[in-house]
């Protein structure tokens, strides 16, 4: 899934998303209902929280857009759920559009 997001804005959005999931880590604070396990802030950020779903949020290397990944190793509504948290922080910037899909 792809939000559409101008490619001078693109990597400036993606450097916030990271700072807020650093800092929610940092605090403690929950992702979908869950601990955040694991933070990967390499091209963008991957929040793992406790039973294994994740969602990647990173800029596309080739389209003025960002590209949102989300799996879950527990169930469909628990992927859902890490959707509606990423999509949340992206709401925040007002740069960012709408999705070319969504589940």
């Amino acid at each position: 899934m792809s939000p559409h997001c101008d490619d001078e804005k693109k990597y400036g959005v993606v450097d916030k998303i990271v700072k807020h999931f650093e800092t929610a880590k940092a605090k403690g604070e929950k992702v979908s209902g869950q601990p955040i396990r694991d933070l990967v802030t390499v091209n963008g950020v991957r929040v793992t929280v406790e039973d294994g779903t994740w969602g990647l949020v990173r800029a596309s290397s080739n389209k003025p857009e960002l590209v949102v990944v989300v799996e879950s190793p527990a169930s469909e509504a628990r992927l859902k759920e890490m959707f509606k948290a990423l999509d949340t922080v992206i709401r925040t910037h007002p740069e960012v559009g709408e999705y070319n899909q969504k589940i």
